[in-house]
């Protein structure tokens, strides 16, 4: 059953205390991210690996005139040095950071995990796997209690999409490493997922309108970040009807 979402309706938290970066904050599912927490007064990080990204990423964002509370930082954080020093500088510039969330990586499929490449292999699983992981490690031990750490994951975390091997495999991966995590920060930080299907983006050909939008998990993730008692939590919005349940249980939309 498709649920129906109006943004227009829904409870942004007053996040202007707050401090996040938006990791993959660029890609398409990163930037209805970034839309919804510049919606809650935050203070909005987002790296960009080139100056040329950060302006068509201006562009983008252009019907939203230039708000104060965005900032782009060119860097890269796809090895663990260069996450602890994008890290470094990011709280460096701007101050600490209370909230970190890591919309990492694309999609892939194609072949069968026989017939993958060396170099497929290293892009897809190797490379973005390390990127998430330098990310956490870079941020985690530094954010306050009240803040959160987060990551966007898709269904292939627990369900297997056949030709799409690299990406199942990464992805479950991921999963683990959030829950590990919540077991070693124990009650030092916060930290949750969302777990996606296909997500509405300006880049999609084709919407069907059983599926969730990009400001729609750009919301769940505000949410996240307002409520001090989700924690260790995934949520999982494969379709309108789970959002809106996701949406209402975190209490930034009308039940």
């Amino acid at each position: 059953m498709t649920g129906t979402i109006n943004l227009d309706n829904a409870f942004y938290p007053d996040l202007s205390q707050r401090q996040a970066v938006i990791a993959g904050g660029t890609g398409d599912v990163g930037e209805g991210i970034v839309r919804a927490w510049l919606k809650t007064g935050a203070q909005v990080i987002v790296p960009t690996r080139t100056d040329g990204r950060a302006e068509q990423f201006k562009d983008v964002l252009s019907d939203l005139g230039q708000p104060e509370n965005l900032h782009i930082v060119t860097g890269h954080y796809g090895s663990f040095d260069d996450a602890q020093a994008l890290a470094a500088r990011i709280t460096g510039q701007y101050g600490q950071v209370t909230d970190v969330v890591a919309s990492i990586g694309g999609w892939w499929q194609g072949k069968p995990l026989w017939d993958v490449s060396p170099e497929e292999w290293q892009r897809y699983f190797v490379d973005m796997t390390t990127a998430h992981a330098a990310m956490a490690r870079a941020w985690i031990p530094h954010l306050p209690q009240t803040g959160s750490y987060q990551l966007i994951l898709g269904g292939s975390a627990v369900e297997p999409v056949p030709g799409a091997s690299i990406i199942s495999m990464q992805q479950a991966a991921l999963l683990m490493m959030r829950r590990v995590l919540s077991v070693e920060a124990g009650e030092s930080n916060r930290i949750a997922a969302q777990i996606l299907g296909p997500v509405v983006t300006r880049a999609r050909k084709r919407i069907d309108p059983d599926w969730v939008t990009n400001e729609e998990v750009g919301l769940v993730s505000a949410g996240i970040a307002a409520d001090p008692a989700v924690t260790d939590a995934d949520y999982v919005s494969y379709n309108k009807a789970q959002m809106l349940e996701t949406l209402q249980k975190l209490a930034v939309y009308p039940g």
